[in-house]
């Protein structure tokens, strides 16, 4: 009688482990150009900024002084306002330009005539060039032909205002023209969260007699949450960033008239490439990697009491 020859048992353990690692490094392999240029222009400079920080940096021959660069930048009462002032433009411009997005997105997601003319008209600010901007704004600032202080003094009769040479209103003059700027893209992100709002909810809503302000505080601004989160994160980081707008107006890194308008990148330049200490530069360019780093994971902790997911 001929013997059955019996088949390879598979062990289904071992079959799912080398599937998974199969699959795994398959993955990493599409992911590997990403990793590449993410390492190259990202993790690597970060890193090397990280080490720069704790040497007297020269191109040649480097000195190692520890901690003495931070220690040197917390010393600075130049650092201090200028940090004060990063946060006076964040709370300046983030919030108004946020609250104004969220009303105007709200308009034009109704139907109204001529929305896509004004959803463009919002949005070119932000796509064009800061440098052409600034240098408009040098005009609109001018104390004496200036299109802000003609409109302020004939329809207003306040006094003509020296927007860019008086201290009081360097920093005003940078956050208007941030909301100007940034205005149309919180208004667009603002406007696909809206139309990702499922009709049904505003219907049923309507039916049981909710008023429009009830429908927008009960149901767009809740449906709305995830969105607005993200804006606020983008927001704040882009705001902290501020530099080109205050480097233009006022020809230079030194900030508007006695150094009304300087704020920590403006610091970090003057300090980088004014001063050329390039160590220093990168302890300051640390530390508000830091701060960034801090706020985002402040705002991410306290999401969980506001925003809301479908």
């Amino acid at each position: 009688m001929m013997k059955r020859k019996l088949l390879p048992t598979i062990d289904p353990d071992r079959y799912r482990n080398v599937r998974f690692w199969r699959d795994t490094a398959q993955a990493y392999l599409y992911l590997l150009p990403a990793i590449v240029i993410l390492g190259t222009f990202t993790f690597y400079p970060f890193i090397q900024a990280f080490w720069i920080s704790f040497y007297r940096w020269k191109i040649r021959n480097p000195e190692f002084i520890g901690w003495e660069n931070y220690i040197r930048i917390f010393h600075d009462d130049l650092f201090w306002l200028s940090l004060w002032h990063t946060v006076y433009y964040v709370l300046g411009s983030v919030i108004p330009t946020m609250t104004l997005a969220m009303l105007i997105a709200v308009l034009l997601n109704s139907k109204i005539r001529g929305r896509s003319f004004f959803r463009t008209a919002f949005f070119l600010p932000y796509v064009t060039n800061t440098v052409a901007a600034s240098m408009v704004f040098l005009w609109i600032y001018d104390r004496d032909y200036g299109l802000l202080n003609y409109i302020l003094h004939n329809l207003f009769h306040i006094r003509l205002i020296d927007w860019l040479n008086t201290p009081q209103f360097a920093m005003p003059a940078v956050i208007l023209m941030g909301i100007w700027r940034f205005l149309g893209f919180d208004i667009v992100i603002f406007l696909a969260g809206l139309q990702g709002i499922d009709k049904t909810y505003y219907e049923a809503a309507e039916v049981d007699g909710a008023t429009g302000w009830a429908r927008f505080r009960y149901i767009t601004l809740p449906l709305l949450s995830p969105t607005t989160f993200f804006v606020f994160i983008i927001s704040i980081i882009g705001a902290f960033k501020v530099f080109q707008e205050i480097f233009i107006l006022w020809s230079g890194p030194g900030g508007g008239p006695l150094h009304a308008a300087m704020t920590v990148m403006v610091y970090f330049y003057n300090t980088a490439w004014g001063q050329w200490q390039l160590g220093r530069g990168a302890a300051v360019a640390n530390i508000l990697f830091v701060i960034i780093f801090i706020i985002t994971l402040i705002q991410m902790r306290l999401s969980k009491r506001w925003v809301f997911y479908q």
